[in-house]
């Protein structure tokens, strides 16, 4: 089973936010393989499918992104599903609009997302997609990530999202490092 979790923040307020990168991201995949968040269970709007013979969760934390590791150690738990086999996809202040980053593992690097999922999860060590969405350190780290995009931004963003179909599709059918080479040499 694989669980792959979106990572942003619940409400309409957040919707277009910087923050939500990972919301629009997994609604992308949704949307392209015609699914629909329909469920809902532990703090969490989800949807499964079965790609070849495996289960695969798509989640959207339901609580606010501070938080959203309590709600995926519930999944993690509830449906004894292996951390090597969970990916997270997250805004990323250190990586340009328009481009992406694969890893196995890292810090939080100040993510409050990824601090709680780490304190939940007591790891470093999970697989995590980074959607750039740059750092205007002109403005407040924590007023920018939940700010509105640009109409430029956005369209940077949504170049991204149109990845999310082979991307995800290549998680779940490859080797995490071909993934990583194949997606993070992109220019």
């Amino acid at each position: 089973m694989k669980l792959i979790v979106g990572l942003g923040n619940p409400g309409k307020e957040y919707e277009n936010t910087r923050h939500n990168a990972g919301f629009r991201f997994i609604d992308s995949y949704a949307k392209a393989k015609n699914l629909n968040f329909n469920k809902e269970k532990f703090n969490g709007l989800y949807t499964d499918f079965f790609y070849g013979s495996e289960k695969v969760i798509l989640l959207k934390p339901q609580k606010y992104m501070n938080l959203s590791g309590e709600v995926i150690k519930e999944y993690i738990n509830f449906y004894k599903i292996k951390i090597n086999n969970m990916l997270i996809i997250v805004d990323d202040l250190d990586t340009e609009v328009g481009k992406i980053k694969l890893r196995y593992k890292g810090s939080s690097g100040g993510h409050n997302g990824l601090k709680n999922i780490e304190k939940e999860l007591q790891t470093q060590e999970y697989k995590r997609l980074k959607i750039g969405i740059s750092n205007d350190k002109s403005k407040d780290s924590i007023d920018y990530v939940i700010g509105k995009v640009s109409k430029k931004e956005l369209e940077l963003m949504n170049s991204v999202n149109e990845q999310a179909e082979s991307l995800i599709d290549d998680f779940l059918s490859m080797n995490f490092d071909n993934v990583m080479n194949k997606y993070n040499s992109k220019g």
